[in-house]
């Protein structure tokens, strides 16, 4: 549908700035061109290296500058490119510290979580993802404090990755656009979510569910979709049943998708 049929797009904030889109590859080939071990253990301690030597304020730790399995999780993400690994594990690190993402906990999200807009699901889907259902219609940017909305999506994803089954790397998002208003809008915000996958989450986004989008939905979507080029891939739109249908078992439907609610 044409841009224009809706004039000028009222959910566009006022001071609204337009970021320029993230590039990059969003999967890596299951086959690495480093399939010997060895070389890349070499490089996560070549990397571990380069920030000791040039970063040694970082920290430690799990999620910190010596974190071997992240090294190794980013080193794939540039394609091992140990320069280029290490100037994304630099900025994720500085994120992390920055946010305080360590002490992201349930009582400290728990307003903005009381919302309802955003939860991670009690079961994996059936591809054993853990899942991340948004409800489109409860998240509303001008009551809501934008810093406690970001500090529930990072700590929702951290929580999510917590749940991963051994073997199984990423998570999926389902988002439920049902009843969605122009109030709803909030492409900074959209671009701020995407950024943090592109950026801190690499490759942990495996597909993305935009379920029921009403007609109201498709000027937003124009808008975000060149800023969101990696992810496009991902995305499907589709209804209720194709979620309960295709991605769950009868008895680990979501609530809100399941066959009571829906005809209730």
């Amino acid at each position: 549908m044409a841009l224009q049929t809706y004039g000028h797009p009222s959910f566009l904030p006022s001071n609204f700035i337009r970021i320029k889109p993230v590039v990059g590859h969003c999967k890596f080939s299951v086959k690495t061109r480093l399939s010997d071990q060895t070389e890349a253990h070499r490089l996560v301690l070549k990397v571990k290296e380069k920030l000791e030597s040039s970063h040694s304020s970082l920290s430690i730790g799990r999620n910190g500058r010596d974190d071997e399995d992240m090294i190794l999780w980013f080193l794939k993400d540039r394609n091992f490119s140990v320069d280029e690994a290490v100037g994304k594990l630099t900025k994720a690190i500085k994120w992390r510290e920055e946010l305080r993402v360590t002490e992201l906990s349930e009582a400290a999200v728990k307003d903005m979580a009381k919302t309802g807009k955003a939860y991670l699901h009690d079961f994996l889907d059936v591809n054993n993802r853990p899942v991340l259902i948004v409800i489109g219609p409860k998240h509303l940017p001008r009551v809501h404090d934008t810093h406690e909305s970001e500090k529930l999506c990072v700590f929702l994803i951290e929580k999510a990755l917590s749940k991963l089954p051994p073997g199984k790397e990423e998570i999926i998002g389902i988002i439920d656009l049902r009843g969605f208003r122009t109030e709803n809008a909030d492409l900074n915000f959209v671009v701020f979510l995407f950024d943090v996958f592109y950026h801190y989450y690499p490759k942990r986004l495996g597909r993305i569910l935009f379920v029921d989008a009403p007609f109201i939905f498709q000027p937003f979507w124009q808008l975000a979709k060149p800023l969101l080029k990696p992810f496009v891939p991902l995305v499907s739109f589709c209804n209720v049943e194709t979620v309960r249908r295709e991605y769950f078992r009868e008895a680990t439907v979501p609530l809100i998708f399941s066959d009571s609610a829906h005809h209730s």
